[in-house]
């Protein structure tokens, strides 16, 4: 009996030792987190970025500003943060409320950075007014850079006129990039046919995604988020007629897949407070903002992947 019962342990153990094991699997997914970078009040202290392990709890990765704005207006708003294939964090944001240019500056842990510079996208239009919310989205089809921005160019689109406060009336414009050194023509990017602002890119299978705010005041408020889709990551992109959820008066949508879920975080401004929304099928959608945590102040940013070894580096600050 007692040697029966040593033939069956040893078979027991030489079947577990060949099965696959999930602790792999579990280390992987481990591995991974969400970062949102954010700015505070008008952008003056620099660069900020909450952590979260499920992309709603976000808590502050570090209690200071990771980078002081030193260029063009020194504001830093509108922080859009990608992660290139070689590991870099490519960074441009907004540095002034009326600069021609946006800033510029990148990083391979998210604590060192390299030394500020700007991106001269509109300084060939004299009497551009701004470069608001610069999204910087890598497109692996072209192994290209895709940077949108909005600006208002007095006389242009005079259809649109006095549709916004201030007399803005945007259209998003773009440039292309593979390596943040040379850039291609800026170009109009997007003209649904009334002022937008915000634009933010992402892919979903064969399609690219455009989340951004209709921006219109005049004669009737709209300031919602919309969804518009392309076949290439530089257009042309749909007129979408509906907006993703009936909330009005938010700005600055990131939007990331989390599981099964495509997750659209947005900036409640007049409300003083970040929402959120999510679809399964990029058709229906539903708001989750009191599920969503983030640091009080958090403004327009955007939220991204890292792994986890970068988070436990800026905890280390």
């Amino acid at each position: 009996m007692k040697r029966l019962f040593s033939m069956h342990l040893v078979l027991i153990v030489s079947v577990l030792a060949i099965l696959p094991s999930a602790a792999p699997a579990a280390e992987s997914a481990s591995q991974k987190c969400y970062l949102l970078s954010y700015f505070l009040g008008n952008g003056e202290d620099g660069l900020r970025l909450a952590a979260s392990d499920d992309g709603l709890h976000f808590t502050m990765a570090t209690d200071r500003f990771l980078l002081k704005p030193e260029v063009g207006g020194k504001l830093m708003r509108d922080p859009s943060i990608v992660q290139a294939p070689d590991g870099t964090f490519q960074m441009v944001w907004t540095t002034s409320w009326n600069d021609r240019v946006i800033g510029y500056a990148h990083s391979k842990d998210l604590i060192h950075w390299s030394k500020q510079r700007t991106i001269p996208v509109m300084m060939h239009e004299p009497k551009a007014r701004n470069c608001w919310a610069p999204e910087v989205f890598y497109d692996a089809a072209t192994k290209r850079y895709v940077i949108v921005w909005s600006t208002t160019i007095p006389g242009r689109f005079p259809k649109t006129a006095e549709t916004s406060e201030s007399k803005y009336n945007h259209r998003m414009y773009y440039t292309t990039t593979r390596d943040f050194k040379e850039f291609a023509p800026t170009k109009l990017f997007y003209d649904p046919g009334y002022s937008v602002i915000d634009g933010f890119i992402a892919k979903e299978a064969d399609r690219y995604l455009l989340f951004y705010k209709d921006e219109r005041r005049y004669p009737e408020a709209k300031k919602v988020i919309l969804l518009a889709t392309a076949d290439r990551a530089e257009g042309p992109y749909t007129v979408p007629a509906e907006p993703i959820v009936p909330h009005a008066w938010v700005e600055g949508p990131s939007a990331i897949k989390l599981a099964d879920k495509w997750t659209v975080y947005f900036d409640c401004y007049t409300e003083q407070k970040y929402g959120a929304a999510v679809s399964k099928d990029l058709k229906s959608w539903t708001e989750i903002t009191e599920q969503l945590k983030v640091p009080p102040g958090t403004r327009h940013g955007t939220v991204f992947e890292v792994d986890r070894k970068i988070l436990d580096g800026l905890k280390g600050l």
